[in-house]
């Protein structure tokens, strides 16, 4: 750090120590801000407190995450080639109709 720094630094903590607030709270403000903050917080998560602790002890088994994260994998990975051989066969049937037409211009669409 520079020296000019630094003295700018030391000058603007004196003043942040000296400084005093000039107005007041209102009566009993810390009573009533208490009392609004728990109305204020909303729950983290719905479930019931038994359900949430019993899958953080799961998750909380690296053998349990590992194999929960492999499952997802593996679903989400079937679930992509499924859709991918069905757009596959939508677009051969799509190319083998145009072909047909291409072919045949007098051929009818569906028939």
């Amino acid at each position: 750090m520079k020296p000019e720094e630094s003295s700018r630094d030391d000058t603007l903590s004196k003043l942040l120590q000296s400084w005093k607030p000039d107005a007041s709270l209102p009566p009993r403000f810390g009573e009533q801000l208490w009392r609004r903050i728990p109305k204020r917080e909303t729950p983290a998560t719905r479930l019931p407190p038994l359900l949430r602790d019993w899958i953080g002890h799961l998750f909380s088994r690296p053998a349990f995450a590992l194999s929960y994260v492999t499952v997802l994998l593996a679903a989400e990975l079937t679930t992509g080639l499924w859709q991918a051989h069905l757009n596959s066969e939508r677009s051969a049937a799509a190319l083998g109709t145009r072909y047909v037409q291409m072919m045949d211009p007098f051929q009818m669409p569906g028939h």
